[in-house]
Parts: C-alpha cells; structure tokens; sequence
C-alpha cells in the first residue's frame, strides 16, 4: 500500500479506548496517531497499548483543533455518525490521510468538522465504541487500498496456502 495514515480523537476522555486506538493504529500500520484535547491517565493507557505503539510510531498531542497540525497534502476525514456524512463502504480514500474520531459521549466539534476535508460515517443503526470504529475505519483502508485482489463471485476466498501448488503457484 501506498501513502500513509494516521489516526486520532479529538476530547478522548476513556485511557483504555485510547491505549485500544493505539494498539490497532500499531497493527494497522499507521504511520502516526494523535489527540487533541485528550484527558487521560497514561498508566490505564499503557495497560490496553499491549504492543507498546510508542516504541513504533510517534504521537502528536495537541490541546486544541486549532492547533493541529498535519503533513502537508495530509487530508483529515472526520469519522461521524451523521446523515451528512458519506457512508464508510463508498468512500475512497485519500493516499495521505488521518482519520479523527470523536470523544466517547459526544461528537466532533463544529470547529473539527469545519477542518476536515471529508466526514465519513460508518452504517451502523447507533454509535459503537469508539476503539472499535477506529478499527473499521483502518480495516477499510487497507482492504480498499491494500492491494487485495477482488472477492471472489461466490461464497469463500482463495485457495488455502496447502493447495497452491495444485493451482500451479
């Protein structure tokens, strides 16, 4: 896959959501997570961050939206649960992006959504957890950018490694 991604909430206030934000961003190969205005105890973090993600990506903290800064040609897309918001599995996603979810009882602030190029929601009847929404989000990326081939027409996938010789691989 090319490009890259980062990931990030803005007022996160629960230190294992966001220790389970980072973990993923670390499995998901983001390139950098973030918080702005984040409240939180880095203890409760490090027990839900397993993988240790600061050892493996840098993160950016900052008080305010308008202090967030962003590489440049990075697109920030707003993940919201919205009527306005374009639905997860349409979206195309920008070659350098990050992705800001919202706090855990609430939504993004006018002034994040007024910064973001693009505000996608997953279809979902009501809000999931916040860790997991951000796992979706990457999950579609790197499916929808990662150089898979397309889904078979019928119900299974590929040949199971075991048979790939008898397919002549």
């Amino acid at each position: 896959m090319r490009g890259y991604f980062g990931v990030g909430s803005e007022r996160i206030s629960k230190p294992m959501n966001l220790g389970a934000l980072l973990r993923t961003a670390h499995a998901f190969g983001a390139s950098f997570s973030f918080t702005v205005g984040a409240h939180h105890n880095i203890r409760e973090i490090e027990r839900a961050d397993t993988s240790k993600s600061a050892n493996h990506l840098p993160h950016y903290t900052w008080d305010t939206i308008a202090e967030l800064r962003l590489p440049e040609a990075c697109q920030l897309v707003g993940v919201e649960l919205d009527d306005r918001a374009v639905d997860l599995p349409s979206f195309r996603h920008p070659l350098n992006a990050a992705y800001l979810l919202g706090p855990e009882k609430g939504s993004l602030s006018d002034a994040a959504t007024a910064r973001c190029t693009h505000v996608v929601k997953i279809p979902t009847r009501f809000c999931v957890n916040l860790s997991v929404a951000a796992a979706l989000v990457m999950y579609d990326r790197v499916t929808s950018m990662g150089g898979f081939p397309e889904r078979p027409v019928s119900a299974g996938g590929p040949p199971p490694i075991s048979d790939w010789r008898k397919v002549g691989r």
